[in-house]
């Protein structure tokens, strides 16, 4: 979209190349996406040490994700109010210090309560990292940016547990200090390679206007991320870690060996599609990437519960893996285009993030009880659905991509867009609507 007030067309060549800082954010998410596959096999284990049964030692890995679903906002404004780069190195030092202290816990309740304050940490750093990748990556590389930033997670929650399982046969306590040591190397990468960043410096005397949840959800494209970033949460981090393995063994009547197969299967084919997928969305748009990764994501879920055979299993999971792969960066880079470079966007990226959190606490719970009281293709096919449903309002949402440095980026047509619908009630000579600014070089 454009209008008379916009710059006239340039014909600046746009830069090809990822920030260095983005790389930064990068090498951190990996070292933190390990730390905590180095920690995942010991929890539960280390919960039960403590003469508790399942459910308890359950609640003490689900107290982390009701935390950072509870602490969402609380970041969203403190990210707003102190910048990104002070709120992700001190997000990073509280899960650091709260696992670290898990190692000496001297009673489940200690362990319980050390666990869930690790999650406000968690919310911290991840509202802020996904912040500031927004500002720092260039609107047309927004995909890519999403995409490598996605991968270095998955890259370390691939080799995480390889390491994490090999600790756990020294020492039940040496994870969660292995874990505490990695996060403080994350926060200081990020305090050393950042501290002088001309593109990074607009923290605390960041004069951009803040972009409301409020502004942010009358734009199509928010609410249908908000839609397959839950469906997202059901599916990939909740049914898919906690219903599988019991698959593999009831209903295949196979090994649990097979079940890692399955995670490592699904990891594998989604980084292979996330080498692409970025640079996809970034040219061909958001919204093909997005839909194509929900349908594929959805109907490989629904297949994978009518499975009987190892093969076809495997199958349905490299499937789910690739449509993952889709829709990953395609729904952060829409997310980054409605808050736009000149936005200062905490709150709204906070919403965007319980999305997946709440979907991932309802996930299991409801699937598990279809699982135990109807069957498992009926948990897998609502599971598929779920994903399916957020078609809908993907479907119906408008294209954010931009299409040069002219453009309206999707958070200056929605505030435009409002401000003439408003304009007589608006006091003379109050600015109505940003021009788009060149990317940084």
């Amino acid at each position: 979209m454009s209008t008379s007030a916009d710059p006239a067309p340039t014909t600046e060549k746009l830069p090809d190349r990822l920030p260095n800082e983005v790389w930064v954010l990068v090498a951190a998410s990996f070292v933190i996406a390990i730390g905590f596959g180095i920690v995942a096999p010991a929890l539960p284990g280390f919960a039960a040490s403590f003469d508790v049964g399942v459910t308890a030692s359950s609640i003490v890995i689900s107290a982390f994700a009701f935390t950072r679903l509870a602490f969402a906002p609380a970041s969203g404004k403190l990210v707003a109010r102190f910048g990104e780069r002070p709120i992700y190195v001190w997000g990073l030092l509280i899960v650091a210090v709260s696992t670290g202290a898990c190692a000496f816990a001297g009673d489940y309740w200690q362990l319980l309560v050390l666990r869930a304050l690790g999650g406000t940490g968690s919310t911290m750093f991840t509202v802020s990292a996904v912040a500031l990748l927004i500002r720092l990556s260039p609107p047309h590389l927004r995909g890519r940016a999403s995409g490598v930033w996605a991968t270095g997670f998955l890259l370390g929650n691939i080799a995480g547990p390889i390491v994490g399982g090999g600790l756990v046969g020294i020492s039940m306590k040496l994870p969660f200090l292995t874990y505490a040591v990695a996060l403080m190397i994350a926060a200081f990468v990020a305090w050393f390679f950042l501290r002088n960043s001309s593109l990074a410096s607009a923290d605390r005397d960041d004069s951009r206007p803040l972009f409301t949840v409020r502004e942010a959800f009358g734009h199509g494209a928010y609410r249908a991320s908000l839609a397959s970033n839950f469906a997202t949460g059901w599916t990939v981090y909740g049914v898919r870690m906690a219903l599988i393995p019991l698959f593999v063994t009831q209903a295949l009547r196979e090994n649990e060996a097979w079940a890692g197969i399955s995670l490592s299967v699904f990891a594998g084919g989604n980084a292979l599609v996330l080498l692409f997928s970025g640079k996809l969305a970034d040219t061909k748009g958001r919204k093909p990437l997005a839909v194509a990764g929900l349908v594929l994501a959805g109907a490989s879920m629904i297949w994978l519960g009518f499975t009987d055979s190892i093969p076809a299993f495997l199958a349905a999971s490299v499937v789910a893996g690739f449509g993952a792969g889709l829709l990953t960066p395609a729904q952060g880079a829409a997310v980054a285009d409605v808050v736009g470079n000149e936005k200062r966007g905490g709150p709204v990226l906070a919403g965007f993030q319980m999305a997946a959190d709440v979907g991932t606490i309802l996930g299991p719970l409801l699937a598990g009880v279809m699982a135990e009281n109807l069957s498992f293709e009926t948990a897998f096919a609502v599971t598929g659905f779920t994903m399916l449903l957020a078609l809908v309002p993907w479907l119906m949402a408008p294209e954010t991509l931009p299409k040069g440095p002219g453009e309206h980026t999707a958070s200056d047509v929605a505030a435009e867009s409002a401000c003439i619908d408003e304009g007589p009630e608006l006091p003379t000579g109050e600015r109505v609507a940003g021009k788009p600014q060149q990317p940084q070089p």
